[in-house]
This record gives C-alpha cells, sequence and structure tokens, in this order.
C-alpha cells in the first residue's frame, strides 16, 4: 500500500474525539486538526472504519484561498484551475482503491463549504471545481443546485475554504460514511450516527456492562454500541411505539432489545446500569412526554435510580441550564463538550453516580 495524506471530516466539537480514535485504532499519524477535520498520514489500511467521522477523503491539492471580497467567474475559475489542475488523477484513482474504495474515477459530483461570508454561493464554487475535474477526466459532471441525487456512480469530491487555503478532496468509499446501513427507519429527532458513537467512546462501555437509553429513539445509540464490539448488554426504552418499531428494525440481528416505556418510570430496579446513554426530548425536534412532560426534574432523578454506583451517563442537551437539577440527584459532571448539529449548538455531558463510601456496605 502507498502512504496516503487522508482527511476525515466530523461534527465540530468532535475533532478531539475523531482524532483519539484515528490514533487508537494505530490508522496513522495525525497532522492537522482544524475546523470539521483530522488531517493525517495513513500508516494502514482504514477500511473505512471510522465511527466518530462524517467521511474520510484522500487529499488532492491544496491552494490559496479566494477570499471573501473577490467576485465574477474568474476567481473561481482561477481556483477550479489551481485545484483540478494539481490534483494527480491517476494516483488518486489507485490510492482509493488501495483504501478500500472503487478504483475507477467516473461521473463527478462535489460538494463544496467555505468558513465566513462570501460574495458567491457555496454552487458556484461546486460548478467551478466539478467542470474542470470532468473534463479533465472526460466524464459527466453532476451540478447539485436542483438537489437531484447523482447517477449511481458519480465520484464525491469535496472543496472547503477556511479563509487561508482552498483544498480538494476526493471521497474514498462510495457515499458519506455516516450514513448508515443499518438505518433503515428514523423518527424525528434520531440522533447523527458518528456523533452517537462519539457518545459511546465517551460513556467508556465495557465488556459486560448494561446500557441503558431510556429514550432510545430509532435506537441509534444502543445500535452504535453494539457496532464498536462492547459485548455489554444494551437496552432501550421509548414512550412512542413508532420509535420502538423503528428500533427494533434498525437493531435487528444486533444484541439490543427495545421496549415500550416512560423514560420518567423505567421497568428497571434500582441500580442495574453501569451506563446511560441518552438524546432527551427536550422540546427541539420532539417535545418531552409522560412524567417528563409535567417535570424535567423526574428524568435527572430516574437517571440517577437506575445508575449503579460509580456508574456514568453520557447525555446531549441543547444548553446546560439544567445541570443544577443533575447536581441535586447526587450526580457530577465530569466532561463537557461544544458541538454543533445542523448550525444549533448542544453540548455532550459525561455525569458520575456516586460511589459508596469507603467502609460502607
Amino acid at each position: 500500500m502507498t502512504a496516503a495524506s487522508l482527511v476525515a471530516r466530523c461534527v465540530h466539537g468532535l475533532e478531539p474525539t475523531l482524532a483519539a480514535e484515528i490514533l487508537r485504532r494505530g490508522l496513522g499519524v495525525i497532522t492537522h486538526i482544524g475546523h470539521r477535520e483530522v488531517r493525517f498520514s495513513a500508516s494502514r489500511l482504514p477500511a473505512l472504519g471510522l465511527r466518530t467521522a462524517d467521511d474520510v477523503f484522500l487529499l488532492a491539492a491544496q491552494g490559496p484561498d479566494v477570499g471573501t471580497t473577490r467576485q465574477g467567474a474568474a476567481a473561481l475559475a482561477g481556483l477550479a484551475g489551481t485545484l483540478a489542475g494539481a490534483a494527480d488523477l491517476a494516483a488518486l484513482a489507485r490510492l482509493r482503491g488501495e483504501h478500500g474504495g472503487p478504483r475507477g474515477l467516473t461521473g463527478v459530483e462535489v460538494s463544496a463549504s467555505f468558513l465566513g461570508r462570501r460574495a458567491f454561493t457555496r454552487y458556484d464554487v461546486e460548478d467551478a471545481v466539478g467542470r474542470v475535474l470532468a473534463g479533465r477526466l472526460g466524464v459527466g459532471y453532476h451540478s447539485r443546485r436542483g438537489a437531484v441525487a447523482p447517477p449511481p456512480g458519480h465520484s464525491g469530491w469535496r472543496v472547503t475554504l477556511d479563509g487561508e487555503r482552498a483544498t480538494l478532496l476526493l471521497r474514498i468509499a462510495e457515499r458519506p460514511l455516516h450514513r448508515r446501513d443499518y438505518k433503515r427507519q428514523s423518527v424525528p429527532g434520531t440522533l447523527h450516527p458518528p456523533l452517537a458513537a462519539a457518545m459511546v467512546a465517551m460513556a467508556g462501555v465495557e465488556p459486560g456492562d448494561t446500557v441503558l437509553d431510556p429514550c432510545c429513539g430509532a435506537g441509534t445509540l444502543l445500535i452504535e454500541a453494539a457496532r464498536q464490539g462492547s459485548a455489554a448488554r444494551l437496552y432501550g426504552f421509548d414512550l412512542a411505539g413508532r420509535a420502538v418499531a423503528a428500533a427494533r428494525e434498525n437493531a435487528a440481528g444486533l444484541p439490543v432489545a427495545v421496549a415500550r416505556a416512560d423514560a420518567g418510570r423505567l421497568p428497571v430496579r434500582d441500580g442495574v446500569a453501569h451506563r446511560v446513554l441518552a438524546n432527551p426530548p427536550w422540546g427541539g425536534q420532539v417535545a418531552p412526554g409522560g412524567l417528563l412532560a409535567a417535570s424535567p426534574a423526574r428524568w435527572w432523578a430516574e437517571v440517577r435510580r437506575v445508575l449503579a454506583p460509580g456508574g456514568a451517563a453520557v447525555v446531549l442537551l441543547p444548553g446546560v441550564g439544567d445541570l443544577p437539577l443533575a447536581l441535586r440527584q447526587g450526580l457530577t459532571p465530569v466532561h463537557l463538550q461544544r458541538v454543533r448539529i445542523a448550525g444549533a449548538e448542544s453540548f455532550l455531558i459525561r455525569l458520575t453516580a456516586p460511589r459508596p463510601a469507603r467502609g460502607s456496605r
């Protein structure tokens, strides 16, 4: 295998988590951590198995950012020429195959993103670069302006502008890594799979642990725990029958048990859970129901009740205003990580239950 420079993209705020996964798996040496990306020099095949990454790309070419005030076709044509002209397309095709992706570079699809306000749209960047790439390859170009999915077999390219440099990337897999095969059913408020994987990693699930998700939705957290090979006992509950059905279908074939129950009164004994993983319904996409609708404090009391001494809960919250309720239950926040999902700020919080005092029984 030829060594390659890879770029893993992720949810903003998960960059350190993604870097830690790359190092833990021994995939390579970290060369740069930036906005929503981790760059690394591959030391072995990644096998496209990064759970906390939205996607993984080959670094194709770099050039200077065109800036925020330059306008017109000339600026974008120059950008397209710099990036597409510098890319070694034959080498990229070979490396893509060596790293587990298709070897052929057929049709071209481009997605673009940039930091700061610009005098052009991302579609302008995509079309400028995509047409030059397609011309070099002698294949068709599919524009994203019409929000129509590209034909099968099109190669996915990405352009990022960070204020200093413009970067051209080639997706290794045929589709983004965050599109999990198991996600056959969805419900409102369903969790982004790489974010769920990050929560599982933060929880530190150990073999033999009992893990509960009191409001499991489509089952993403528990499925990610099972896919990470935790060998834990995984149980999910949800008040909505539709969510229970979706979770059961998504988790088919995995050691995940799902039942209908109110998160404010779970059908389990005290202290049964070594870990609690949850994305509670605090009124974003899903309004709280059942006992939680009457009292948010009931949530924290129930988490504390089911946690074993020294157990931990990892929870995604829209803010930190409810933490005093957790503190009153004796839960201690030990880690807080801010993330941005679909433009909205949220917080990943790890809390621990108290251990018994020495000498107590």
